[in-house]
């Protein structure tokens, strides 16, 4: 499990990224998930169970575990803790387009330069080569590479966020530890990352 060390002093908060050695251990009767479609839909939610349709969820609700499903996609974990306000966000490169870590930021409400975020482990630039109609989107051309994590820093900064954790791992590259789509195919498994208030 890969936890961000300036929240391991905060008892009211519960999070983590998960590593194929944890399994599924954000499942539980806490457990709160959304059906992940690559959209720019956030989810307020306020009870467990499967919250809808959407990329990333926000709660002030305590007792909840707010649960990603990603293999490649990044996990990113945001926090508020003057408010006690968390959100729980899959960005893969559909999502990142659509600006879904915007779009979360703003459902957290109030000022950005308050709430800090947590990027997980996710392709890393050494290995997320896409073609020209990928690389369009990104503001790039030709077939060349990627950087999912970069992209997403640059959106948090835009926004005025001015504390982000970022692990820096690539799952790709990594398969003892990472589960990974672009590696496995459709056998990957898949990483649990969760976050919520105790």
């Amino acid at each position: 499990m890969i936890r961000v060390a300036a929240w391991e002093p905060l008892d009211w908060l519960e999070h983590g990224f998960g590593e194929r050695g944890d399994g599924h251990w954000t499942h539980g009767p806490r457990r709160a998930w959304a059906n992940q479609v690559h959209s720019a839909t956030v989810l307020e939610v306020h009870a467990p169970g499967e919250a809808g349709e959407g990329d990333a969820l926000v709660t002030t609700a305590p007792e909840l575990l707010l649960e990603i499903r990603t293999a490649d996609c990044l996990p990113v974990l945001l926090l508020d803790r003057a408010n006690r306000r968390v959100a729980a966000v899959h960005a893969g490169w559909r999502g990142v387009v659509a600006k879904i870590v915007p779009a979360a930021l703003e459902r957290m409400g109030g000022d950005a330069a308050r709430i800090e975020a947590a990027i997980g482990p996710g392709i890393g630039k050494c290995c997320f080569e896409v073609g020209p109609e990928v690389a369009e989107r990104f503001g790039l051309s030709g077939r060349t590479r990627v950087d999912l994590a970069a992209t997403v820093r640059g959106q948090l900064s835009v926004a005025g966020v001015r504390v982000v954790h970022d692990v820096a791992l690539c799952t790709k590259c990594d398969a003892s530890r990472f589960h990974s789509f672009r590696r496995d195919g459709a056998s990957a498994g898949r990483l649990f990352s969760g976050i919520g208030l105790r």
